[in-house]
């Protein structure tokens, strides 16, 4: 809800862990922070309309000693998504499409829905969904119904993957505001101080809808091995003392599907054959140490193992290791026999490190 020191996100050593790409490659070619309940007020949206907004700005910082640079943004009011890549993927990024859905107020407001952006990585289709669904332990209808809402209304350009679904592999993330039913809140607090989350889980609300709605089939998640991540008292690691005392929850999450379920890999899995589109995940975790908000932050690290890669990208640029004087600032281009040329083609001049 405030900008703070971000650094500790881009999870130290992940840059000597595997994540795009053939099994055994070794960097993280793509990274994307994602925020709800950011600051919406007037003055600070025209501000953000007229330069480029203080969450961009801030992650941009961090990121671009490590060779990142911005790909793309979608905002919905509180609701944000940035894409970061390392520079060199840039020419195996294609056909890149933002959307957004309102669903607060019956879909006339923002601080609720979903933001995504959709773009072909190394020739396959993903999608980055990041939602903040309704509050409540009771709404956990009103969440299926504003998911199953966003997937219906979210439509992209092109016959490759028109539907968020149709993406070979999706990430869905954000506040999703599942609940822990039944328990008392202090079993579940003392569920928590002893260690034992797994008495827990069976009465996590999104891992009760996994096996039960239609929408949610084929969507995996690592497993819960750190604590709820909801409602904490700002600027402590203390639970809700207030007297509304909300029992804690795991409100904050990162799942992922594959487009045929059957080939999808969860943590810990076994090795798949060549030739299969598989995603593992390396890392899972919250971060304790940021207390500015009523929620910790949740990480996660993939790995991700194409069925096929496209090697050489579909535009060549060549350029000048250095431009010392004007007339040296010049860019030659080569285009691959099958690019579909288009008048949204563009070549981008970025600042690194």
């Amino acid at each position: 809800k405030e900008l703070c020191d971000v650094t500790s996100l881009h999870l130290p050593g992940a840059a000597e862990r595997p994540a795009w790409g053939r099994a055994g490659s070794a960097e993280v070619p793509i990274f994307l922070p994602r925020l709800q309940e950011v600051n919406c007020k007037i003055n600070k949206r025209l501000k953000d309309a007229l330069f480029t907004d203080q969450w961009s700005e801030l992650f941009m910082d961090v990121l671009s000693p490590f060779h990142f640079v911005l790909v793309s943004t979608v905002r919905m009011q509180g609701v944000i998504l940035l894409v970061f890549a390392k520079y060199y993927h840039l020419p195996f990024l294609q056909d890149i499409q933002t959307d957004c859905t309102r669903t607060g107020l019956g879909g006339y407001w923002g601080n609720k829905g979903g933001v995504s952006v959709r773009l072909s990585i190394f020739g396959h289709m993903v999608c980055f969904l990041n939602c903040h669904l309704p509050a409540h332990l009771e709404k956990a209808e009103q969440r299926k119904e504003d998911f199953a809402t966003i997937l219906h209304m979210q439509q992209f350009e092109g016959r490759a993957a028109s539907g968020i679904l149709d993406h070979d592999l999706v990430f869905w993330f954000g506040d999703l505001n599942f609940r822990i039913e039944s328990l008392d809140i202090r079993f579940v607090k003392y569920a928590i101080d002893s260690n034992m989350l797994n008495q827990l889980w069976e009465k996590d609300q999104l891992n009760i809808a996994k096996s039960t709605w239609p929408v949610l089939t084929g969507f995996q998640e690592g497993p819960l091995n750190f604590p709820p991540t909801f409602k904490f008292d700002v600027g402590t690691n203390k639970y809700d003392s207030s007297a509304k005392k909300r029992k804690p929850a795991w409100t904050d999450r990162i799942l992922w599907k594959i487009k045929s379920p059957s080939v999808g890999l969860g943590a810990g899995g076994c090795q798949p054959s060549r030739g299969i589109l598989s995603v593992s995940q390396l890392c899972y975790c919250s971060h304790m140490e940021y207390t500015v908000s009523d929620h910790k932050p949740v990480a996660a690290i993939f790995a991700v193992q194409f069925a096929s890669k496209a090697d050489k990208p579909p535009v060549e640029i060549y350029v000048a290791d250095e431009w010392n004087r004007p007339e040296q600032a010049v860019v030659k281009y080569k285009v691959a026999a099958g690019f579909h040329r288009s008048s949204w083609d563009w070549i981008g001049l970025y600042r690194v490190g």
